[in-house]
């Protein structure tokens, strides 16, 4: 019996036989096969970039579409007709706020007070959009705004930075102005009757996101405060006790995660 000899021996001399040809083929296969997987790489980093799929180029992509929001997404989903505050009221308690109004979209003049128009200036202004709400008692009164604005990712964190540094956040002559729609509750909400505000810039997105609060009797607030202070234990203000700063940023909040889904897309949305 015998059985055959492992490739690359002569019978004769039983040494190896040359194999620079096998060896060239093989070479030129590994090649090949180098380029085609480069290619392949290649091709799907290119397709990752073109769809926005990772890395700073996508981060960007979903950054210029969150600018066109305002006029992609229903009205009834940037500002929903009923808003649940889980645990957003004085010590926890829960809140319902109820949409009494929605300003038509808009640009930025007259929309708020000069100085605060002064700062918002260096991010320019693509559109406005602002609805006021009422709480499940109609005492209060808030409106939220949510500014798409005409920054780019340098201008939102430079703006930010500022508001940050600066305290601009927390200037009572920074407020922003309320949305008083005729034959609502809110119909006497003017600024002389803001009583507690917040006011977010957003660095992921080129959004400003406010709410402004009062009493729905149209009373006048002589030293209104802001929503991140008005809810601090201790705190003796008219605002602070009647929970007027969580109604500001109880609803600010709500309204920004509900936008950062939009921004998001379905993809990432989990089912209720």
């Amino acid at each position: 019996m015998s059985f055959g000899e492992p490739e690359g021996y002569d019978d004769r001399t039983r040494r190896l036989r040359p194999l620079g040809g096998r060896v060239r083929s093989r070479t030129l296969a590994v090649a090949t096969c180098l380029v085609l997987g480069f290619g392949l790489i290649g091709g799907a980093v290119t397709g990752s970039w073109l769809l926005g799929g990772s890395g700073d180029g996508g981060a960007q992509g979903t950054f210029v579409t969150a600018r066109g929001l305002w006029h992609s997404v229903p009205v009834d989903k940037l500002f929903p007709r009923t808003v649940l505050g889980t645990g957003a009221g004085p010590g926890g308690a829960d809140r319902t706020w109820t949409r009494i109004a929605v300003a038509p979209d808009s640009g930025c003049k007259g929309a708020f007070d000069p100085l605060l128009a002064k700062a918002l200036a260096p991010v320019g202004c693509e559109r406005l959009v602002r609805a006021t709400y009422t709480d499940a008692t109609q005492s209060f009164v808030t409106t939220v705004g949510l500014l798409f604005t005409k920054g780019d990712q340098t201008a939102m964190s430079s703006l930010a930075k500022r508001f940050q540094d600066d305290g601009l956040g927390d200037r009572a002559d920074l407020m922003p102005r309320p949305y008083a729609a005729k034959d609502t509750a809110a119909a006497r909400f003017g600024p002389g009757q803001r009583a507690s505000w917040t006011i977010s810039v957003l660095t992921d997105a080129p959004v400003v996101v406010y709410a402004v609060s009062g009493w729905a009797d149209g009373r006048t607030v002589d030293a209104p405060q802001p929503a991140d202070q008005a809810p601090r234990s201790g705190a003796g203000t008219a605002p602070a006790q009647a929970g007027l700063g969580n109604e500001a940023e109880g609803l600010a909040d709500r309204i920004e995660r509900a936008l950062r889904k939009d921004i998001a897309g379905p993809a990432t949305e989990q089912p209720s």
